[in-house]
């Protein structure tokens, strides 16, 4: 068993103070996550208080998946050149001075620039806090805990942010939700400067400059393509000249990677069956999951009369399911098992859980109508996420392992701009279809929102549908090999 050699505290400088550095790599984590969401429910306070339309509402949310979703990869390479302590630091103290900018903002354009620096400063900071964690774990037993908690917050983190910026907003003020980052960031930055070794390889590498600026603006085409189509519509110029350039900028990033020496993203990263099957996991989770805490927050905030702080504790069954299910799927399942049987099992147990939700009514109770779904979607997320994480950084290289975490993060947040965007399209238009040529009441506007939520409910059951068969084709079965060609159950 050759992994204990490697573990050894003289080869590994990390192996003595593996926990603490997770318990700290952990904060981070939440804190990137939970900002895609924690905002959502601030957003009617801070509009009334900073006097913006609705149509500029949306930018306080897309100016922060745009940044995060198209830096992602040049943050994960820059992990790689420059170390991952030093951009982890960075990323942290640069997301923490972001959002107390952003606390502070006297007007919509300060809050908007402080959101895009918070994307800015998480892609740097997410794909260096999981190559760090996929380093500093590799006894296989151990790795498999840790990417089951890792995993955990970053399925809930969303959720959490519901029920936090719920809290923040009714009991002390909307600022309070980009006040908090400062609560995270700076111990977490504080215990990893004192944990960290860091590990630059300036001397080895070079950052490819062309495919970085190809990649970043394809990215951030798509992503800005798909949040327009949200508020413009499918067939508006701006959507479709958006998303072509996109798909162009992509298609000239894999040409420029295919003849680079040092390639921002290397063939040999996608190229592995289980490393591509997680990627698409990640992202039809991502798209799927978004869509979940969109439609249900509406749902039990306009449809129930539930409160912000009722919201956020409404979806916790749906973390603690999810929680149980990460960390037991990853120290149990995945070392015997692999991923092939778990991730599309789990997306067909989430895909279980969004029919369920498809039930609900005007008059529903939440009990009857809302719970059972979210237990399924937690259990079904917490068999994806964690297993498709850990299998996408798996065996590769540490020169490699900067952007082949930033490729998890990518997935999650191009897949969850994607899903908001489609699923809200169709969603408004079976609102209208729904109301179309009936006499206008109160009642009609209930069923018809209601209709919308439930038609996208089914629209997700059916991309998880999709997700399973495609997962189950491309993931191989058997347990995972380490480094060193042991599965991992062996090393057990």
């Amino acid at each position: 068993m050759n992994s204990k050699k490697t573990d050894s505290t003289g080869e590994n400088p990390h192996h003595s103070r593996r926990w603490k550095i997770l318990a700290f790599l952990a904060l981070a984590q939440l804190m990137v996550v939970l900002d895609a969401t924690i905002v959502n429910i601030a957003l009617p306070s801070a509009q009334s208080d900073l006097g913006f339309g609705d149509a500029d509402r949306q930018w306080i949310i897309t100016a922060y998946a745009l940044a995060f979703g198209s830096l992602l990869l040049l943050g994960g390479r820059l992990a790689d050149y420059f170390g991952r302590k030093r951009t982890l630091i960075a990323g942290l103290l640069g997301f923490a001075g972001a959002s107390a900018v952003g606390g502070l903002a006297p007007g919509f354009e300060v809050l908007v620039g402080a959101r895009a620096l918070q994307g800015m400063f998480g892609a740097l900071l997410a794909p260096s806090a999981l190559s760090t964690l996929t380093n500093t774990f590799t006894i296989p037993s151990e790795r498999a805990k840790a990417f089951g908690v890792y995993g955990a917050l970053a399925g809930g983190g969303g959720a959490i942010g519901l029920l936090l910026g719920g809290v923040l907003t009714e009991y002390l003020d909307w600022r309070w939700t980009m006040f908090v980052n400062v609560a995270f960031a700076i111990p977490a930055a504080i215990g990893l400067i004192t944990l960290l070794v860091n590990d630059s390889r300036q001397g080895e590498m070079r950052v490819d400059i062309p495919g970085a600026v190809a990649a970043s603006s394809g990215l951030f085409a798509i992503v800005f393509g798909f949040s327009r189509a949200e508020s413009d519509g499918w067939t508006a110029a701006v959507t479709l000249s958006s998303l072509a350039i996109g798909v162009g900028l992509l298609a000239l990033f894999v040409l420029i990677e295919r003849r680079s020496a040092m390639p921002l993203l290397p063939a040999r990263v996608v190229a592995d069956r289980n490393r591509a099957g997680s990627y698409l996991a990640v992202g039809v989770a991502g798209a799927s999951m978004f869509g979940v805490f969109l439609f249900l927050t509406y749902y039990l905030q306009q449809t129930l009369g539930m409160s912000p702080v009722e919201t956020g504790l409404a979806f916790l069954p749906m973390i603690a399911f999810l929680m149980v299910g990460s960390i037991s799927s990853s120290t149990r399942l995945m070392p015997r098992f692999g991923p092939r049987p778990l991730v599309p099992t789990g997306m067909v147990l989430a895909a279980a859980g969004m029919v369920w939700l498809t039930g609900v009514e005007v008059d529903s109770s939440y009990a009857g109508a809302v719970l059972p779904g979210l237990a399924l979607v937690g259990a079904g997320f917490g068999l994806v996420i964690a297993p498709s994480m850990a299998s996408a950084t798996l065996g590769v290289a540490a020169s490699d392992s900067g952007v082949a975490s930033a490729m998890v993060n990518t997935s999650q947040q191009v897949g969850g701009s994607v899903g908001t965007a489609l699923l809200s399209t169709i969603s408004a238009s079976a609102v209208t279809a729904f109301a179309s040529g009936k006499v206008p009441s109160p009642e009609l506007a209930a069923q018809a929102a209601v209709h919308g939520y439930t038609t996208a409910f089914w629209v997700s059951a059916a991309m998880l549908m999709a997700g399973a068969v495609v997962t189950a084709v491309t993931l191989r079965s058997g347990a995972p090999q380490t480094d060193d060609g042991h599965g991992l159950a062996m090393a057990h």
